[in-house]
């Protein structure tokens, strides 16, 4: 009896090992929110920069491209097989921070509309 007890002790501390950090990974992603979230948040940072003048028409086109393609890369990738696997969700990901980035540059590099 107490062997078996033991043996589900173990596998009951395994389970927890596996399970516990993927729900916590889980409600990361979800508090952070998701890609289309992040990219509706990004298009209304173009928006705002090109109503307030920090932005050009033609910064704002080149940033809205961008946007264009991770959204393209983004269908691509569900299209392939329904849902991201990790690896393809990383790589959007990547390349919204980078979008980001550059939102911000063309922001706060001293060009203004006229």
């Amino acid at each position: 009896m107490l062997k078996n007890f033991s043996k589900w002790l173990v596998l009951a501390a395994l389970v927890g090992v596996v399970f516990i950090p993927s729900a916590a990974r889980a409600q990361e992603r979800h508090r952070r929110g998701g890609i289309n979230q992040h990219q509706r948040h990004q298009q209304t940072r173009i928006r705002q920069g090109v109503r307030s003048g920090e932005l050009t028409r033609r910064e704002a086109a080149r940033l809205q491209a961008e946007q264009a393609r991770i959204r393209v890369h983004e269908a691509f990738a569900r299209r392939s097989g329904g849902e991201f696997t990790l690896r393809e969700r990383r790589r959007i990901a990547h390349a919204q921070r980078h979008a980001s980035r550059h939102i911000y540059r063309q922001k706060h590099d001293e060009q203004d509309r006229n």
